[in-house]
Formats: structure tokens, sequence, C-alpha cells
């Protein structure tokens, strides 16, 4: 598969939910996730990608190990970025309107990974809310999730807040 069929199978989608269609009856006033993607950057092995698996918690990196709440159990776990991506529309376009990374520890020698639930769905929320959390990230992986984010899409970059710019300056 070359570089533009990558591109072209790795778009920011999520699964189409509309169950605020107006009736008012189940599932009304449920957050749409509609324009949510999540991305995983991989600062091991230097890239970033799109895998909308990681809305249900079963990306490739997450498969396969068990879960623990405490960090120092997993001394030796790869350092794993689930970045929450929210596009949102104004009057010049799509934009990158909320941004929020969350950390993850795998271990695949033991089986055993690390990461805070809590944290997750917190990011994920603020992302809706347009909010830009990513200050917390290596200077390498914020680095990665940039120039990914740039080079899927440009116009939507150029588009985007100056506070989520700002929040890349390295």
């Amino acid at each position: 598969m070359d570089d533009e069929q990558k591109k072209k199978k790795n778009r920011f989608t999520i699964i189409k939910d509309d169950s605020t269609d107006g009736h008012g009856g189940y599932g009304a006033g449920v957050i749409s996730l509609e324009n949510m993607s999540s991305v995983i950057v991989d600062p091991n092995e230097n890239k970033a990608y799109v895998d909308m698996n990681a809305m249900h918690a079963r990306s490739d990196v997450e498969r396969r190990v068990k879960w623990i709440r405490n960090k120092e159990e997993v001394p030796n776990g790869k350092l794993y970025w689930i970045v929450w991506v929210n596009l949102d529309r104004n009057e010049q376009g799509t934009y990158y309107g909320g941004v929020a990374a969350s950390e993850i520890r795998v271990d695949r020698e033991i089986k055993r990974a690390y990461k805070s639930m809590g944290e997750h769905v917190k990011h994920m929320e603020q992302s809706l809310k347009g909010k830009i959390v990513v200050d917390h990230m290596d200077a390498h992986s914020k680095q990665l999730l940039r120039d990914y984010l740039i080079d899927f899409n440009e116009e939507m970059w150029n588009n985007s807040s100056d506070e989520l710019k700002t929040a890349f300056d390295l």
C-alpha cells in the first residue's frame, strides 16, 4: 500500500450517530462523537496515524494486554499517546477544533499496560469542547502529532485557532 492509499484509508471520521435527530426520545441529549477521531502517536516508531478502534479502546496498541491502573507496575512500558481530535467548521472551513492527548504505556513482553480511564474520558470531553490539551506531551511526540495534522490536511491546520498552533510551538 503506497502513502496515498494509506492516507485515504486513514481519514478523520467516526461512527455515524444520529441519536439526537430531533425526535426527543431515546438518546436525546447525548453528545455526538460524529466529528471526533482518534490518532495514535507512537514516538517509538516515529509515526502518528488514525486508529478509529481507539474510540472503543480496541486500537492495535491497546489489544492483547491486561490494563493496570498503576503506572509503576509497567516500568518498561513503551509510551504511546491516544489523541482525541475533534473537527469543527467556521466561515473559513473545517479546522482542528479540539485536540487532547492521553498517555498509555504498553509492555508487550509482560502483556501489561497502563492507562488512566478517567484521564481518557476527561481528555475526550475536553476535545469535544474545543480545548487544546497537549502541554503534557514530550516534545518529540508533540512534533509527530503536529506534523501529522499538517500533513493530513494543511488547510484544516491553517484554519485552526492560534491557540492550537501556539500549543505546538516547540
